[in-house]
């Protein structure tokens, strides 16, 4: 009677101290050491106070059923406190007081879960034999699921799929264990290969854990008509969605860039988490769908859901694309209030957002603050230097960076080689090339790619060929960097090789920004006829769908030849609004051929999606200039002034005595400023000794005028031996002029 009523008083136990009332009434009536009441106070102590409490009843049971132990170890295992949990599978096996009770499937997969957390192969093989001479062990289905579990998490998939053929009959755990490793293993296609033979041939229905792997490995695989099956077979079997599911199809569509399947989806579900909201915010941001996915946000933070580290990094990608810097500044406020301001994930985001925002000061401040600063958020950094036109800074943060030890990832490499080829300095590409090779970097594609971009943009073509040439695994980045650099250097007919070289002799398939490149070539160096062609074949022959930034260069081809009506055509056919790219290479080719008719259509156009862009008015400024409209040439240069507009500044660097200058036209803050404008004034002297008067009104305005007055000027005083101008004040005369 007295048993049955201290059992029942279980369930009346509500806190901690209720608990400790009836651990007191249990020792008073001496049952507390029974292996039924030790389970049970054991296992309240966990839900209501701590593992360490549980841990000293435990080792105050003298007599430990294999219930106790279990209790116990499935406690430590679920708090992920593997070490201990294994080094408690180890007690059991070697303590004095163990009562005889052996370990049974339980505590098997248990400890067998703590060696796969821990990746500790040789002590899960220990186990494993055990289980081979305990044989009742051998034909248990979650035995053999937690072996296979083990081994696919180490990377060895064919022991994992040895364990699943010694069974006869192998169950839906187990199938589902071997399509799980495989996905986690990348190994997709076998994922899917292995879900089609469970399915189709074996006639086993999958549960939504299966599903949920199929789904993940679809999206891995980019695969998404498979996906879309997987999700019509959940629909055609009538399997009850659950959350987990769900988030996964979600996910899926998103990683393969179908936002609209991914927000349809969505707003069907009948129950979401944080992960749905994220995963749905990070879709529209990762997918050019920025305002979508702040107005996601609002909702999501509207219907009271509390944002995790995840979400925030969404959000803040999307402010990022959107270059909204006062969203951006809300959502660091939040990230602050909830305390993961400082985060590494939230923080390298902010960072980047600060940067991609134009607001480098605040970026660097955030950076200062991180404590523990790892190579992503130093990749942020100087990457976002070099997008602020600070290349110098970004080199000199490398730098920082090596002399605190932190080693850089190929990401890092990237951004720095990126900063590289912005300086454009080539002892400075000679130095990184040197680095790349030590440190081990020159077998990455992207690191190989940007070598040749970086030798491209120092103006050595040779080197950047030599690279080409030397890798030996060419993917279709590295095909297309070599065509960019020809293209860079006017190399049309170089370019169009390479592209026909990769076309039919390499197993590598052109892609946009391919296209994108050989496009560009072509219209550098003139060759409408194949670029045309070219443009054809990326649409018809590739079936890819082309960007605004292809219609812009192929509308920049022909505007150049001078067919800008044939260009205008070619806007007019477009499946999407031209976007600013189109209309601006339809402005500049208008300046070129003095069209005005064209030219303030394009301009209208441009005056309407993108506003505020001084240089659009300035380049229909020189078109009224030149047929000497100068009442359109007023009313331009005051709206200018209005709008406070500012054109954006040229920017040269120079390197003297291994220290790199960097000049913006019109600065005074490089140290010999004062020496600098002093030259300037003797140039406009030399200037009027030499009667070099262009047309003051189109001299304000033209920048390619400018730029020739400039080179004009510098070869004079170069090859005038009786003036004495340093290589810094020859770069500062073409800077500040240009």
């Amino acid at each position: 009677m007295r048993r049955g009523l201290l059992s029942n008083l279980f369930n009346s136990c509500y806190n901690a101290q209720s608990l400790a009332q009836l651990h007191s009434q249990l020792l008073k009536t001496g049952l507390c050491n029974e292996s039924f009441f030790a389970t049970k106070l054991n296992s309240y102590y966990l839900t209501y106070t701590s593992i360490d409490t549980a841990r000293k009843l435990f080792v105050e049971t003298p007599p430990r059923s294999v219930s106790l132990w279990n209790s116990l170890l499935r406690s430590y295992c679920r708090d992920k406190q593997y070490e201990k949990t294994l080094r408690l599978f180890r007690d059991m096996f070697s303590s004095i007081d163990f009562s005889g009770d052996k370990p049974n499937n339980f505590t098997i997969c248990i400890a067998l879960k703590a060696c796969s957390r821990l990746c500790l192969l040789e002590s899960g093989k220990i186990i494993h034999g055990f289980v081979k001479k305990v044989s009742k062990f051998g034909s248990d289905p979650f035995v053999g699921a937690a072996l296979i579990e083990l081994y696919s998490k180490c990377g060895g998939m064919g022991d994992a799929l040895m364990v699943f053929n010694e069974f006869s009959l192998p169950d839906v755990v187990l199938w589902t264990s071997v399509i799980t490793g495989y996905q986690q293993n990348g190994n997709h296609e076998e994922a899917l290969a292995f879900f089609s033979q469970m399915v189709i041939m074996e006639r086993i229905e999958p549960d939504p854990v299966t599903l949920v792997s199929v789904v993940s490995a679809c999206a891995q695989f980019k695969k998404v008509k498979l996906g879309r099956s997987a999700h019509g077979f959940v629909i055609r079997r009538g399997h009850e969605y659950g959350l987990s599911l769900f988030n996964s199809l979600l996910n899926m569509y998103s990683k393969t860039g179908h936002v609209r399947n991914a927000a349809n989806l969505f707003r069907i579900m009948p129950e979401k988490d944080v992960i749905s909201w994220s995963c749905m915010i990070a879709s529209y941001a990762n997918n050019g769908a920025a305002a979508e996915a702040l107005e996601l946000f609002h909702e999501m933070i509207a219907k009271k859901f509390e944002p995790n580290k995840v979400t925030l990094v969404g959000v803040l990608q999307a402010c990022s694309s959107n270059c909204n810097l006062e969203e951006g500044r809300k959502v660091h406020k939040l990230a602050a209030q909830r305390g993961i301001e400082l985060v590494p994930p939230v923080s390298t985001a902010l960072i980047d957002m600060y940067m991609k925002c134009s607001a480098p000061h605040e970026a660097v401040d955030l950076f200062r603050r991180v404590p523990e600063k790892d190579v992503v958020s130093w990749a942020a950094l100087i990457s976002g230097y070099t997008e602020n036109g600070m290349a110098d800074k970004s080199v000199e943060m490398f730098c920082t960076m090596l002399s605190n030890e932190i080693q850089p990832d190929a990401i890092a490499m990237v951004k720095v080689l990126a900063a590289c080829s912005e300086m454009g300095v080539l002892q400075q590409a000679f130095c990184f090339h040197g680095y790349v090779i030590t440190s081990g970097f020159l077998d990455n594609v992207y690191i190989g790619a940007s070598l040749i971009e970086v030798y491209s943009k120092c103006a050595n073509l040779a080197m950047s060929v030599k690279i080409f040439k030397g890798l030996v695994h060419k993917d279709v980045v590295i095909w297309t960097s070599m065509i960019a650099s020809y293209g860079i250097h006017g190399y049309g007919e170089d370019a169009l090789k390479v592209f026909n070289q990769m076309v039919h002799c390499a197993a590598v398939k052109p892609n946009n920004t391919t296209f994108l490149s050989i496009l560009s070539a072509c219209s550098h160096a003139g060759l409408v006829k194949e670029g045309v062609e070219i443009f054809d074949k990326m649409v018809n022959e590739y079936r890819l769908m082309p960007s605004s930034k292809h219609y812009g260069i192929v509308v920049d081809l022909l505007g150049r030849s001078g067919d800008l009506y044939k260009a205008m055509d070619i806007i007019n056919l477009m499946p999407f609004p031209a976007g600013p790219d189109v209309w601006g290479a339809l402005l500049g080719a208008c300046r070129i051929h003095n069209n005005r008719e064209l030219g303030e259509v394009a301009a209208k156009k441009l005056f309407r999606i993108d506003p505020n862009r001084a240089g659009y008015y300035i380049l229909l400024s020189n078109i009224y200039a030149l047929e000497e409209k100068w009442d359109g040439v007023a009313k331009l240069r005051a709206l200018v002034k209005q709008k406070k507009m500012k054109k954006m500044l040229g920017e040269s660097c120079l390197e003297v005595g291994n220290e790199l200058h960097s000049f913006l036209a019109g600065e005074r803050y490089h140290p010999q400023s004062q020496q600098i404008h002093n030259l300037l004034g003797d140039l406009e002297m030399i200037m009027r000794e030499e009667a070099y008067s262009p047309d003051s009104d189109i001299l304000l305005q033209d920048t390619e005028v400018m730029s020739a007055c400039a080179s004009d000027i510098v070869k004079m005083l170069y090859f005038e031996s009786k003036y004495h101008v340093s290589l810094i004040a020859l770069s500062t005369v073409k800077s500040a002029i240009s």
